[in-house]
């Protein structure tokens, strides 16, 4: 089952549109304002890459506008890093199951990160983390948060989930919220998995 296909066959998932380079996703995003895009790396004319960063420049990732979910058949690092650290709120391979596919779609509709298994191992095991030195434009990102908002990022690059967060901190669950919120704000971050990657390049 190709990945459009498990969509539109998934209840409660309705396909509004589609393209076939990354030129027309991304004037499709304009238009039709989806909650996720599933977008190819590999594509005619205009990449997924290209798409995404130029989402990104016109304010049309993050919460509350669009989510991107990035879709290949290669499992190689600098895709992963490069579609993260542009905004990606998952990157899954093409043969992931229907389960893993419709799952991460509505992850990215709740705000949450979706990697599949073999991406979020190779996280793990620390493949994104000291591949880059800290910018300082990335350190310049952090320079608003509070000590508490820190706390909330370094969780984020640990992988845990909302409510993970709130045992940690012991805190309660609508505290969380707000927190991610404004650490996402205040760093410019489109994604939690974007956050993730500047806090691995940032914070030790």
């Amino acid at each position: 089952m190709s990945s459009s296909t498990a969509v539109r066959a998934a209840v409660g998932i309705t396909v509004t549109g589609t393209a076939s380079d990354g030129e027309e996703a991304v004037e499709a995003c304009s238009r039709l304002r989806p909650d996720v895009l599933l977008m190819d790396i590999r594509m005619p004319r205009r990449d997924g890459l290209w798409a995404l960063v130029e989402l990104g420049r016109r304010s049309l990732l993050g919460p509350g506008r669009s989510r991107v979910l990035m879709l290949t058949t290669f499992d190689l690092d600098a895709y992963v890093d490069d579609a993260l650290a542009a905004g990606a709120s998952g990157f899954l391979l093409k043969n992931s199951s229907y389960e893993e596919l419709t799952g991460a779609v509505r992850a990215a509709v709740a705000g949450h990160s979706a990697l599949s298994p073999a991406v979020t191992q190779r996280i793990i095991e620390g493949h994104l983390r000291g591949r880059r030195r800290p910018s300082d434009q990335d350190l310049a990102r952090l320079r608003d948060l509070t000590e508490r908002e820190i706390d909330v990022l370094r969780l984020i690059r640990d992988g845990l989930s909302n409510a993970e967060i709130a045992e940690r901190l012991v805190v309660s669950l609508h505290t969380v919220k707000p927190h991610i919120s404004r650490v996402l704000t205040k760093t410019g971050c489109q994604s939690r998995a974007q956050a993730a990657v500047l806090a691995r390049n940032t914070l030790t």
